[in-house]
C-alpha cells in the first residue's frame, strides 16, 4: 500500500536584514589599524627602522617577510 501525500510548498525565506554602515565602520577601522600594525612588523621592523632593540621581531617574522616579497638581507 502506498500513501499519497500532497507536497506542501516551502515557505519563502525571510529577507536578510541589512547591517547599517554605522555598526560596521568601527570594526572596519579597528581591523584596518591592526592590519597596518601587522604590515609594519612584517615589512619594516628591524629592517630599515626599528622600534625594539635586538633582532627578535625580525627573526619571528623573517619567513613571512620573504613570503610576502619584502627583502631583508
Amino acid at each position: 500500500m502506498t500513501s499519497r501525500v500532497a507536497a506542501r510548498p516551502l515557505p519563502a525565506p525571510a529577507p536578510a536584514a541589512a547591517i547599517p554602515l554605522a555598526e560596521i565602520a568601527p570594526w572596519a577601522v579597528f581591523a584596518a589599524i591592526v592590519a597596518l600594525i601587522l604590515l609594519y612588523f612584517v615589512s619594516t621592523e628591524q629592517g630599515a627602522f626599528a622600534l625594539f632593540k635586538g633582532m627578535y621581531v625580525h627573526e619571528f617574522v623573517h619567513d613571512g617577510r620573504h613570503l610576502l616579497g619584502f627583502p631583508c638581507h
